[in-house]
């Protein structure tokens, strides 16, 4: 398998392994309350957003591309840009019953954007490149702004029962407001609106 690997599919690769990386510095956050793994589990998003920009590049350039590279790139992304943006919400506070419906919300709508993409790239493509012009809803690399709110809410101790917006409790169970931001990006990700890719 590993020979069927273009250049690109291992910057895709680096991609997921920033993603995963980003699920342990938030576990350890949990573990330890240093909010340094906050940081780095959203600089490592964010190195998977360089790789995730990087691997398109680079089989444009290298004219080189696959179905798996494809597969790969969203398996790369639904860890990096799903997963983990959710995993960081947790580990920073968004904890109550309704948290954890809207995170998986927004993982699920995550996967099936990816999924849509996936499915229609060959339909949307058009001239000879065969390069899409739009994306259908809004790219789940997007999700690095809440990446980014996430980082800065750490830095000025907005975390846990910190969180900006405080909690609401509904039917005894806990909703911080600040997670609907997470229910509105999956939203807009599974929305028909068209977004121009570059």
């Amino acid at each position: 398998m590993i020979r069927e690997f273009h250049l690109a599919d291992w910057f895709t690769l680096g991609n997921a392994v920033c993603g995963v990386g980003a699920l342990f510095s938030s576990m350890t956050y949990l573990e330890t309350s240093d909010v340094r793994h906050v940081y780095f589990a959203c600089a490592l998003v964010l190195a998977a957003l360089v790789f995730d920009v990087l691997d398109g590049r680079i089989a444009r350039w290298r004219q080189k591309s696959s179905a798996m590279g494809r597969e790969l790139d969203s398996l790369a992304d639904v860890i990096s840009f799903g997963v983990a943006p959710a995993i960081i919400a947790y580990a920073c506070g968004m904890q109550g019953l309704y948290d954890r419906v809207v995170l998986a919300f927004f993982v699920a709508c995550g996967v099936s954007r990816l999924a849509r993409f996936n499915i229609t790239a060959e339909t949307l493509a058009e001239g000879p490149s065969g390069k899409v012009k739009y994306f259908e809803g809004t790219p789940i690399p997007t999700s690095i702004v809440l990446v980014g709110l996430m980082a800065v809410a750490a830095s000025v101790g907005a975390v846990r029962g910190q969180l900006w917006l405080g909690s609401v409790t509904i039917g005894g169970f806990t909703l911080h407001p600040l997670v609907l931001l997470f229910a509105l990006s999956g939203s807009l990700m599974i929305s028909r609106i068209r977004i121009p890719k570059f």
